[in-house]
């Protein structure tokens, strides 16, 4: 094996953590062992809470983004389901989830900076992504984020279980639309970026496990745009998701045509009960550009 090159790099990437107190301790020790470690930043990939029997007051916002600032190093957040569009179940109090939504912009994406106790800089999404007239029907997402290191793109995408929030009711599905459009657009720049010349790779990180059934095909739109991104670009690139906390690292992706992406891999980071998280080398000198390895809590071992 070739000695790591010289802009050689790890981040870490886990997500559905916290659900209950016995997780939140969990995580803070998970903090506290990665501090000495050399990570670039950390991604966590949405459900910040549980699904249920979890109500989604303003103070379990304020104590989760208190919890991930502990992180000592930048953590950047893409929102889950359980974080807003489950807020709506009886056992988290029958919230409004799209009040839900707008109060997790305000507490958690109001800056273009990740968590953390050292923070990154990042590109939101802004503007308009769709107009209705001289007004704006489908605005850019804040939390639709983009920042690179050594020429290696990093995206995230706000897409969710729970069906993508599709299917519950009107309103619902006129955000589902904004949001997918919106989705839509980002993912496009950051191939772009990913394009220029002297870049290694691109990485996407969103909640949704797009392989799950949708009775409205909710995830089939974006799943081919990921697949025909990775087709387009050729090179090494990454989807990482949560959502059904089970580790796995795989080529799932299929082109138009029925074949297999090969230089597009999924990760699905390891979730509640499990308090874990993935460890990922980026070296310019390994041919898949990415060297995965998942790391389990000491309890789990």
């Amino acid at each position: 094996m070739k000695p790591p090159h010289p802009e050689a790099f790890t981040f870490g990437a886990l997500g559905d953590v916290p659900y209950n107190a016995r997780e939140e301790l969990a995580l803070d020790a998970l903090f506290g062992r990665v501090g000495s470690e050399p990570i670039a930043f950390i991604t966590h990939a949405g459900d910040f809470k549980a699904g249920s029997n979890a109500p989604c007051t303003d103070a379990l916002y304020q104590d989760r983004r208190e919890r991930l600032n502990r992180s000592p190093h930048p953590l950047i957040l893409t929102p889950g389901d359980n974080d807003w569009v489950d807020c709506r179940r009886e056992s988290n109090g029958s919230a409004d989830p799209l009040e839900r939504l707008a109060r997790v912009r305000e507490v958690f994406f109001s800056e273009a900076w990740s968590l953390g106790e050292r923070r990154l800089p990042v590109s939101a999404q802004e503007g308009c992504v769709e107009r209705a007239g001289t007004g704006c029907a489908c605005p850019g997402l804040p939390e639709n984020q983009l920042w690179s290191k050594n020429a290696v793109v990093f995206a995230t995408l706000h897409v969710v279980g729970s069906n993508d929030n599709r299917g519950f009711d009107g309103a619902s599905d006129a955000e589902q639309r904004c949001r997918s459009l919106a989705n839509h657009r980002w993912l496009d720049r950051a191939v772009r970026l990913a394009e220029s010349p002297g870049q290694r790779g691109l990485v996407i990180i969103a909640q949704a496990n797009l392989w799950l059934p949708s009775p409205q095909g909710a995830y089939d739109g974006l799943r081919r745009q990921i697949a025909e991104a990775g087709r387009r670009l050729g090179r090494p690139m990454l989807y990482i998701h949560g959502d059904t906390h089970l580790y796995r690292m795989d080529r799932p992706f299929m082109d138009a045509s029925g074949k297999r992406v090969d230089n597009l891999r999924r990760i699905e980071v390891p979730g509640s009960p499990a308090v874990g998280w993935v460890r990922i080398l980026v070296d310019p000198n390994q041919p898949e550009l990415f060297i995965v390895e998942p790391v389990s809590a000491p309890e789990a071992q």
